[in-house]
C-alpha cells in the first residue's frame, strides 16, 4: 500500500516512522507515534498493524530515557488502549506466565517470585551447577503481547585470548596505528609495518555500530601497561559526530555517551609508547547502562614495543 512507503517495519523493533528529534510539535517522535497508534486503533486498521506499533514503543523505552512526562503519559495511554487483534483486551490485562525450560529443567515462576506489573525475575546458576543441557533454552509466550529476556554466560579468560563479540545490536571494534610525520603531514601507519618503538605516538581508533537509538552508553578501552595517555584531563569531547565525556584512569580510558543514535561512529584518541616489552593490549567493552543486556567487546591481543 501507499502507507508502506512512509514507515518501516523490522521483526524485532516493530513498525515505526523515521521521525527526528526537535523543538517543534511535529518533531516529537514519541508523542507522534502514540498519536498514530490511537488513530489507527480508531480507524480499525489491518490486523497486527497497531500491535507492531506498540512493539516499537516498548522497544524504544527499553534502551532510551524519555525525558518528558508528556511523552511518557502519551505512550502509556496508547499502550493501554485496545488492539485490533484482541478486541477489547489491552496488553496489561494479559498475565499468563511463559513456559521457560533449560534442557530438561523447567523454571517454576511461582517459586522464583516475579515482580508485580512487569513480571521480571532473575535466576542464576553457579559454575558447579552448569551443564551442557542448560545451553538448550526453550521459551513459550502464553500471551498475545510481547515479552523479552536475556541469558548471560560468565567465565574467566586471559585478556589476550578473548575473541570479539559482535553478534549484538551494539558492536565495537578497535584498531591501533602509529602516527608518522611525513612531508605531507602526519599519517597513520599500521603497527604491523614498522612495529612500535618507545616514544612513538599511537592513535587508538574505535568504531561503534548500533542498530537503534540508545541512552547512557559506557565505553571502556583498556590500555597496555607500556602505553601512557596524552589526554590526562577529564572533560567533554566532540569527535566523529559523537559527543562524550572522557575520563582517563590508570587501567583504561572511560567514555560516557549520554545519547547514541542509530548509525556508525569512528573516533580516535592518542597514547604514547614509553616502555619496551611484550604487553597485553586488553579489550574494549561497551554497554548500554539503561539496558545492560546490550553489550559487546572487541578481541584481545598483544602488542610488542622494541
Amino acid at each position: 500500500s501507499a502507507a508502506s512507503d512512509v514507515y518501516k517495519r523490522q521483526e524485532e523493533l516493530g513498525r515505526y516512522w523515521n521521525l527526528g528529534n526537535g523543538f517543534n510539535w511535529y518533531e516529537l517522535p514519541i508523542e507522534s507515534h502514540a498519536m498514530m497508534i490511537e488513530f489507527f486503533t480508531e480507524v480499525k486498521s489491518e490486523e497486527n498493524f497497531v500491535e507492531d506499533m506498540k512493539i516499537w514503543l516498548l522497544k524504544n523505552k527499553q534502551t532510551n530515557h524519555w525525558k518528558t512526562t508528556k511523552a511518557t503519559s502519551a505512550a502509556i495511554y496508547s499502550l493501554l488502549i485496545q488492539g485490533e487483534k484482541r478486541g477489547m483486551i489491552s496488553w496489561i490485562e494479559e498475565s499468563n506466565e511463559p513456559d521457560i525450560s533449560l534442557g530438561n529443567t523447567k523454571i517454576d515462576l511461582a517459586q522464583e517470585g516475579t515482580e508485580a506489573g512487569t513480571g521480571y525475575f532473575k535466576k542464576s546458576w553457579t559454575a558447579s551447577e552448569i551443564t551442557s543441557d542448560l545451553g538448550q533454552i526453550s521459551i513459550k509466550n502464553n500471551n498475545e503481547s510481547i515479552a523479552w529476556g536475556a541469558a548471560y554466560y560468565q567465565y574467566f579468560e586471559d585478556l589476550d585470548k578473548v575473541d570479539d563479540f559482535q553478534e549484538t545490536p551494539l558492536q565495537v571494534t578497535r584498531n591501533l596505528f602509529v602516527e608518522e610525520m611525513t612531508d605531507s603531514g602526519p599519517q597513520l601507519v599500521s603497527t604491523d609495518k614498522n612495529g612500535i618503538h618507545p616514544g612513538d605516538r599511537l592513535i587508538v581508533r574505535i568504531e561503534i555500530k548500533v542498530d537503534r537509538n540508545m541512552s547512557y552508553i559506557h565505553l571502556k578501552d583498556m590500555r597496555s601497561s607500556g602505553f601512557e595517555p596524552e589526554n590526562v584531563l577529564s572533560g567533554y569531547r566532540w569527535k566523529g559526530g559523537l559527543g562524550y565525556y572522557e575520563s582517563t584512569r590508570d587501567l583504561a580510558s572511560h567514555f560516557f555517551i549520554s545519547q547514541l543514535n542509530k548509525g556508525t561512529y569512528v573516533f580516535e584518541y592518542p597514547v604514547r609508547a614509553v616502555h619496551k616489552g611484550d604487553f597485553s593490549s586488553g579489550i574494549t567493552s561497551i554497554q548500554c547502562m539503561y539496558a545492560p543486556e546490550f553489550t559487546s567487546h572487541s578481541s584481545g591481543g598483544r602488542v610488542e614495543v622494541d
